[in-house]
């Protein structure tokens, strides 16, 4: 590779932690800032900053840093951008490609440091899209792994999160048990529900009937969650 052509090119640094990544060792935003920092300094590359996106997650491109990049680049600022690893850039494969195609549109090159790639070769363009598929890949599979373990915890009456409307946690910190009175409420809104009455009616029903509302008053939302949940839990 002929890192010779990056001689004096101006280039933005690009990196971003999740809150669930912050304690991974290698992945802080510190080591990234390191990485990105010496890479430049080896191959001659004029580093005019480092975006930082703490706390956003990948998997989409909502996100501060993004948008100051995005700016920068259609403006013509820089020449390159330097991520320690593709997916800090994006783990959703469309996401990744649309932004390398924005990077093309402006003439700015793209590195991967722990990926290798360079997308001025035809390798590097061949290897980023193997890269962004295999991210997302990965996402996806900790997102299926997520739900299965969610439905198996709701299945087992075991806490999932907060803990839903008529349940207790029992003395062992992670098994639910029904709270009495709040189921009551809950077989309550359902025979509403079987008489057709809206979300709002049947607020209405419950403060007429002086039960003891989630926060300050009962809103359709928060009926209408109620019976979400109570089918998760009873399915």
């Amino acid at each position: 590779m002929d890192y010779n052509r990056y001689l004096a090119a101006k280039a933005i640094g690009y990196a971003r932690v999740s809150t669930e990544e912050q304690a991974r060792e290698g992945i802080s935003l510190e080591n990234q800032k390191m990485k990105i920092q010496t890479y430049c300094k080896l191959h001659g590359i004029e580093l005019m900053g480092i975006i930082e996106d703490a706390g956003k997650s990948g998997k989409d491109l909502h996100r501060d840093g993004i948008d100051d990049l995005t700016k920068r680049i259609k403006s013509r600022q820089l020449d390159a951008v330097i991520v320690y690893k593709l997916d800090r850039l994006s783990r959703k494969v469309l996401d990744t490609l649309n932004l390398i195609e924005l990077f093309t549109k402006h003439h700015v090159a793209f590195h991967s440091i722990t990926d290798r790639i360079d997308t001025q070769t035809a390798m590097g363009k061949f290897f980023l899209n193997i890269m962004a598929s295999l991210a997302q890949m990965e996402r996806d599979l900790i997102s299926e792994r997520t739900k299965d373990a969610l439905h198996y915890k709701i299945k087992n009456h075991q806490r999932a999160g907060q803990i839903p409307y008529g349940w207790v946690l029992a003395e062992d910190g992670k098994t639910l048990m029904q709270n009495t009175e709040e189921q009551k409420v809950i077989s309550l809104i359902r025979a509403f529900r079987e008489r057709a009455l809206s979300y709002r009616s049947i607020c209405n029903e419950l403060t007429g009937k002086g039960i003891k509302p989630i926060g300050r008053k009962w809103h359709p939302q928060t009926v209408k969650n109620i019976l979400n949940k109570e089918l998760r839990h009873v399915s």
